[in-house]
């Protein structure tokens, strides 16, 4: 059987420079490529190696997500492992964001929090 893996996840956003440097700073990735999209938009891949995320953002005004838990199909979450779930939440509330929803569990250690879109962001650590 072949070995598959999760090589990236396309999401919308209001600014895709905005959300692609918060991306950087919190969790040390980088742009892989940026460019022209679909409908006239713009998407930025950042991340690492191996997986990224495609932040894009249409040509016109988008709506709102509302309850993605709600919605067949929704977007519920995004989650990112670190190696120092401590150092990163400092980063996170430094950047103007508040962690939620801390839990120690086995494997490992996580908290969630909400982006100026309103993206929930779980992040792990299983150190």
């Amino acid at each position: 059987m072949a070995n598959a893996f999760l090589e990236h996840l396309n999401v919308t956003v209001s600014d895709p420079d905005a959300t692609a440097k918060m991306l950087c700073e919190l969790f040390g990735w980088h742009i892989r490529w940026q460019g022209s999209a679909i409908h006239a938009g713009k998407t930025i891949h950042v991340g690492g190696e191996h997986s990224y995320l495609a932040i894009y953002t249409m040509g016109t005004a988008q709506l709102e997500a509302g309850n993605t838990y709600a919605v067949r199909g929704g977007l519920n979450h995004i989650g990112v492992v670190v190696d120092d779930l401590d150092a990163v939440e400092q980063k996170v509330k430094a950047a103007g964001y508040t962690p939620t929803s801390h839990a120690d569990y086995e494997p490992g250690r996580r908290f969630y929090f909400h982006d100026r879109d309103n993206i929930e962001f779980e992040v792990v650590s299983y150190l």
